[in-house]
């Protein structure tokens, strides 16, 4: 697999990949593959190594959004912490919710247990997490939802899903039955850049939820 023929954008300061479920960002500490072992690979004519901006979970594909030097780096981080970046996620959950569209406003809190690790929960005294959904598409007892994130917290859509509609996203091996693959995908991604064109990304839907029944967001 190369992640360089992966590409939805590219321009002097800025790379959008589509990355491949199951391929984690920062490299685990077993040493097996990760986007980090791929990034000599994405220079396209720069000495420079790209760096990601922003963090996907390992099982979630889709645009993910690197840097081309330090200055890009900087001012996209800002970006992401200010919540100025657009992003849009697709997910199949396990169900259909009974309402055709809603706001999820639930704080999220991380709790950690020897026996089974670490996971955010919701927590009213955690950070704020507001996530706008609305139902694209159904099909066998399972949704197609269009998540709009307002805030960037970790495992945000996951534990929103799962405990905000009470309906996990499929394959979530925490939060679900983790049955299958987990069909979450970062489909669309758009960070504004003042007097230079944006940086506007889309990424196709990856086979998975095709598989599922789903052929479009």
């Amino acid at each position: 697999m190369l992640l360089s023929d992966r590409v939805l954008f590219l321009d002097g300061e800025a790379l959008v990949i589509d990355k491949p479920a199951g391929l984690p960002v920062d490299a685990p500490r077993d040493g097996s593959l990760s986007v980090e072992s791929h990034l000599a690979s994405l220079t396209f004519g720069f000495a420079r190594w790209p760096l990601p901006v922003h963090r996907l979970d390992r099982d979630t594909s889709g645009c993910l959004l690197l840097a081309r030097n330090p200055k890009a780096h900087k001012r996209f981080a800002a970006a992401f912490e200010a919540g100025e970046v657009e992003k849009t996620y697709l997910a199949v959950l396990d169900d259909v919710p009974e309402a055709s569209s809603g706001t999820i406003d639930l704080a999220l809190g991380k709790t950690s247990t020897r026996e089974a690790g670490w996971r955010m929960v919701p927590d009213p005294r955690g950070k704020r997490a507001v996530t706008h959904w609305r139902t694209l598409a159904t099909k066998d007892g399972r949704a197609l939802i269009e998540f709009t994130p307002e805030t960037g917290r970790t495992h945000q859509l996951r534990v929103h899903a799962a405990s905000g509609l009470g309906i996990p996203i499929s394959g979530d091996p925490v939060y679900g039955r983790g049955k299958g693959p987990m069909l979450l995908h970062a489909s669309k991604l758009r960070l504004s850049r003042g007097a230079k064109p944006p940086i506007e990304a889309e990424a196709p839907l990856p086979p998975a939820f095709l598989s599922a029944g789903f052929s479009h967001g």
